[in-house]
């Protein structure tokens, strides 16, 4: 019996981070790795009727042993561990030894595989992305053969996880975007109007007063990790001007996409008095939210909290175990008439290992794992929304309550104003930044800087990872 290699569930985190430190390498095309061995056959034995001399695939196949890995909740683990289970039954000469993590210990040992090129054969990346190039092998030879079918994924949802260059990183576990997911009833009770599509931050940040003000607890969480970098702080960037016309950073991944730090002040100001008064967890208190299943949302402590929407249908059947209604609301804008800011893109993506020994073997899992039906009617679109359109059509035919919500959430966002070039890269050294602006808001929040001082020293921190 093969042994599952299962990882202790530490701090597990849910964050979607969909931008992160970035590169490109160049990659030589390696031989395909067949699923048989050929052998030399005497010519009396290939004289012999076929039916004779050919033996069922499945008993001639080589065995092959592919190695998996991915982070997330528990009930990812489970519907993963599930439709492993299913493609080892129908592909009886492959096993799939799989290990799974919580966020950071999952790019923690996947750092430990890097430096000894050992990494895992079919893993599962997300926005950081790019700090592993070196380690994807291009699934582009696997489309061209055909061993990776894309014939019911269309070329745009190709191109959310390609390089600038056209080469195919991995394929896309699903669409995604960011939102804010509340509890209906909590809003009622404080008298607060509920979210529409195009309510601001000022709306956003007076909802989460009058909400804590009302019922003593928070009025809005926060992302798993204390990290709302993403689907805030830059977004908001985004929201300036006309639509395209501004982005935290440039489209060529050279420098920063705006000139004047005081374009952040606003939003550091508002994320910080909320965290300040009471309105909104502190960084000790964020460091509770270790995954999205002890949310202060899902606790029933906080009446909002930002989201990566696939991860909406788990905690809507949570909450509604418990009576609690959820809902889904846009990420608030700038000004009510002004660019959402909000895109369509890829939640994580399963790539090939440079460092495997049997590449075509991990692209047709992949393939499998992105097109079977059977496979996604138990995945479910955890992961995000199914890039196959067959599989899509399947879904959405038996959605729950809570995937219903998710998918038509993902179509209204689908319906808004976007720049006509979105870089789904992003620069090396992202991570800092994010990680220095995290400290900077709090530091505001706890009276140490002013948020001028802090968009300055984002603003300069996001600088320097181009004058390295």
């Amino acid at each position: 019996m093969k042994k599952k290699l299962l990882a202790v569930l530490l701090s597990a985190s849910m964050l979607l981070s969909l931008t992160a430190c970035g590169g490109s390498t160049e990659q030589a095309a390696a031989p395909a790795q067949d699923a048989a061995t050929e052998e030399v056959v005497p010519a009396e034995e290939a004289a012999a009727p076929a039916e004779e001399a050919a033996a069922p695939a499945e008993e001639t196949a080589e065995p092959i042993t592919l190695r998996m890995a991915w982070w997330g909740s528990q009930e990812r683990h489970d519907r993963t561990v599930k439709v492993i289970e299913m493609y080892e039954a129908e592909n009886p000469n492959v096993d799939i030894e799989y290990e799974f993590y919580s966020f950071d210990d999952y790019f923690t040992k996947l750092k430990t595989l890097v430096a000894s090129d050992q990494v895992w054969d079919v893993f599962q990346l997300g926005g950081n992305f790019p700090e592993y190039m070196d380690k994807i092998y291009f699934m582009n030879e696997f489309i061209d053969s055909g061993v990776v079918n894309t014939e019911k994924i269309s070329d745009a949802y190709l191109k959310i996880t390609q390089d600038t260059a056209g080469n195919q990183i991995g394929l896309s576990n699903g669409l995604n975007t960011y939102g804010i997911a509340y509890d209906v009833d909590m809003f009622n009770a404080a008298g607060v109007p509920l979210p529409t599509s195009t309510w601001t931050w000022d709306d956003y940040a007076d909802a989460a007063r009058k909400i804590a003000e009302a019922t003593g607890h928070y009025g809005s969480s926060c992302f798993a990790n204390n990290d709302e970098f993403i689907a805030g702080c830059s977004t908001f960037i985004g929201q300036q001007g006309t639509v395209g016309q501004y982005g935290f950073f440039n489209l060529e991944l050279t420098d920063l996409g705006f000139d004047d730090p005081n374009m952040l002040v606003p939003y550091i100001q508002m994320r910080a008095d909320l965290i300040k008064e009471g309105a909104s967890p502190d960084a000790g208190a964020a460091m509770e939210v270790t995954n999205i299943e002890n949310d202060f949302l899902v606790t029933g402590e906080a009446a909002m909290a930002w989201i990566a929407v696939n991860q909406f249908p788990t905690i809507y059947d949570i909450c509604k175990a418990e009576g609690r209604n959820l809902a889904l609301a846009t990420i608030p804008r700038a000004t009510a008439d002004g660019p959402a800011g909000s895109v369509i893109q890829s939640s994580q993506m399963l790539c090939v290992s440079q460092d495997s020994e049997h590449k075509e073997a991990a692209a047709a899992f992949i393939s499998w794992f992105q097109n079977s039906t059977d496979c996604n009617s138990v995945l479910q679109g955890e992961r995000g929304i199914p890039i196959n359109s067959d599989v899509l059509a399947t879904l959405k035919g038996n959605a729950s309550e809570g995937q219903q919500i998710m998918y038509d959430y993902v179509d209204l966002v689908g319906t808004f104003e976007t720049p006509e070039k979105i870089n789904v890269l992003s620069p090396a050294g992202q991570d800092l930044v994010v990680d220095q602006y995290n400290t900077y808001m709090h530091q505001v929040a706890a009276g140490e800087l002013t948020a001028e001082d802090a968009a300055q020293k984002t603003f300069d921190a996001a600088k320097d990872i181009f004058a390295q």
